[in-house]
């Protein structure tokens, strides 16, 4: 019959569509924050909101940044980090979540608890002087929320600074959507010791993401000067790069509106023909 033939021509058509979905990968490691910016500035480019910050890292109201500098000491090592603080003490619309036991952001110079979660040899921060880690965990997940409420979001990229990856395919970054389907998934490049790394996604056919995974190397600091275990890769990150998270309309892109569009003739064209008797094909 026609109208079925008609009927998977149109789901044929919207699985086409659905598999034209990808992300733009950006990417690039070196010895120094020189060797990251530009490809850190092309994603900002990509996303928009210029380059001057609005209250709670907003730019332009189309992206967020976290560079963890403002996090205030009763905040930073050796005291934990909220999980909630960027979408409560400053709103910008993330919450962080961990198999381990919580999160810090390393001390600043000048106080008496060692900078770089303890470790100079290993780190350097590429907007100084604050960096992130889980703690007892090389696992962080982070979930959007429209700023400041618990009203669940998406956005359409993220991006991150990795601080030590040694180890090659180990340190990745995953995107989820809301039917937490793995829609994303790169390795961090190499930068060696006490490198930096920029990866990040950019959806370029309407992705929304749910959550992103990030997993830092092999190993876990437990406290400051004091890994998990003295051999495996331990890697820490710095600035934080996103879309503004919010709902995507439900709106179907312009392409899928005009396969829609031929799909429903086909069938509309069948029911004429059953209709006023005319022979099938």
């Amino acid at each position: 019959m026609k109208l079925p033939i008609a009927s998977v021509f149109l789901a044929g058509a919207l699985a086409s569509q659905a598999a034209s979905a990808a992300f733009i990968t950006f990417e690039s490691a070196g010895p120094n924050a020189a060797a990251i910016t530009a490809t850190r500035d092309a994603f900002r480019g990509a996303i928009g909101g210029g380059t001057v910050a609005g209250a709670n890292g907003s730019f332009g109201g189309l992206r967020r940044e976290i560079n963890w500098d403002g996090v205030p000491d009763a905040f930073a090592d050796p005291n934990a980090l909220p999980a909630n603080f960027f979408n409560v003490n400053s709103p910008r619309g993330v919450v962080f979540s961990t198999p381990g036991t919580g999160f810090m952001v390393s001390a600043n110079a000048g106080g008496s608890t060692p900078t770089l979660f303890g470790f100079p040899s290993d780190f350097q921060a590429f907007s100084a002087q604050r960096l992130f880690t889980a703690i007892n965990s090389n696992t962080t997940d982070v979930t959007f929320f429209n700023p400041g409420t618990n009203t669940a979001a998406t956005t359409s990229a993220f991006g991150a600074v990795f601080v030590d990856v040694e180890a090659a395919g180990v340190s990745r970054i995953q995107f989820f959507d809301e039917n937490n389907v793995l829609i994303y998934s790169h390795d961090v490049l190499v930068a060696g010791n006490q490198g930096l790394s920029f990866l990040g996604g950019f959806a370029n056919a309407g992705e929304r993401i749910a959550r992103v995974r990030i997993t830092s190397g092999l190993n876990t600091i437990t406290a400051n000067g004091v890994l998990g275990n003295p051999n495996d890769d331990v890697v820490v990150m710095d600035d934080f790069l996103y879309a503004e998270p919010g709902q995507a309309e439900d709106v179907p892109e312009p392409s899928s509106i005009a396969l829609l569009a031929i799909g429903l003739a086909g069938c509309l064209a069948s029911l004429r023909r059953n209709a006023s008797g005319l022979p099938r094909d």
